[in-house]
């Protein structure tokens, strides 16, 4: 059966990063079967960044307004495209009985749900273990269909582009807030979205402020419409060199933005991984707690850094609590990151870019 295929929908629901990170399995299912039609099944705020992909035949989309789609609207969708395999990358009850309802042939997901019974190709692989990093977990998903994970290591595609188009409106957008897109700027993301512990904003002021002072390098300060006060408190710990482009920004002017970015740097976020996609440096924040490790979610790439405490992975003032600020993460220390950007900037010097 799987020699056949010719349609497959790969299933991602969740957020900005989990998408990034599922792009590669586009890929190597393009290598694998050439003539496959891939479609994607994703909601409306991560799928404008796979828009344009050059390997996605088709987008369906998992909300409307701002609410899922009805369970029987979104089961017609699917059935009428007569997929041939799903994969189910985000694995929920709903999905699955909607993967399975739609009479997919081929239907792929993990084997550690009690609803994957539903799934016909199971993987039986834990990831809260971060043994190996998410994108390898994602490609792993596709063993089933005689894809091997090995077979497409080593440096990945994500195939996220930016046009000509969205690259002047980025420079535009540069432009009118005083940074000059064609000379070095660094870009500094201090949220994360309530998906990791956080170094402190002091941390992220004092860094910004010598890369501007030290360095001569304007900060651009990125954040979401929610994080407005975080992102003008920042430019104003910083000042002078520093401005706000919270809210200002679609998710592909970020992607544009991101790629005119000489360096990244931020806690482990979605935005990390699209810097990584558009192929910027990036220094990522991890704490030392095993299910946010930079092992299973570091960038996946060679031009970063990561930092991760130097402290206990049982630690009593992180485990149990609340995402948010963490004493632990203020153990690293602002002279070990700026030492990263410097690297990095001085990598890139020598790549000429």
């Amino acid at each position: 059966m799987t020699a056949d295929l010719q349609r497959v929908l790969i299933v991602r629901t969740d957020r900005l990063g989990d998408v990034i990170l599922s792009l590669p399995m586009v890929l190597a299912l393009r290598k694998a079967f050439p003539r496959v039609a891939v479609s994607m099944l994703l909601q409306h705020y991560t799928g404008a960044i796979v828009e344009g992909h050059p390997c996605v035949e088709e987008i369906l989309w998992y909300d409307a307004e701002g609410q899922l789609v009805p369970f029987l609207a979104m089961l017609r969708t699917i059935r009428a495209r007569r997929f041939d395999a799903v994969v189910v990358a985000r694995p929920t009850g709903r999905l699955a009985w909607l993967m399975f309802l739609a009479r997919i042939p081929v239907r792929l997901g993990t084997g550690y749900r009690y609803y994957s019974l539903l799934f016909n190709r199971r993987v039986f692989e834990h990831r809260k273990d971060a043994r190996r990093h998410e994108l390898e977990y994602n490609l792993n998903l596709l063993a089933p269909l005689g894809i091997s994970a090995e077979a497409n290591r080593g440096p990945v595609s994500f195939g996220i582009t930016v046009s000509p188009d969205e690259e002047r409106a980025a420079k535009n957008i540069l432009i009118a807030n005083g940074v000059v897109p064609d000379r070095p700027f660094a870009v500094i993301h201090p949220g994360t979205g309530g998906s990791a512990r956080e170094w402190q904003l002091g941390n992220f002021g004092d860094l910004g402020a010598r890369l501007n002072s030290r360095k001569r390098l304007p900060i651009v300060v990125t954040g979401s419409l929610s994080e407005e006060e975080l992102v003008r408190t920042l430019v104003q710990i910083i000042g002078g060199g520093a401005v706000p482009l919270d809210g200002k920004l679609s998710l592909r002017e970020l992607a544009a933005v991101l790629r005119l970015a000489s360096v990244w740097i931020g806690h482990s976020t979605g935005p990390l991984h699209l810097a990584v996609a558009v192929g910027t440096p990036v220094v990522g924040l991890y704490p030392q707690l095993l299910p946010m490790s930079p092992t299973r979610w570091g960038p996946y790439s060679d031009r970063s850094r990561v930092h991760v405490p130097d402290r206990p992975t049982d630690c009593t003032e992180c485990v149990g609590g609340k995402l948010g600020h963490c004493p632990c993460m203020d153990t690293i220390t602002v002279n070990e990151v700026f030492r990263s950007v410097e690297e990095l900037l001085a990598d890139g010097e020598s790549l000429g870019s």
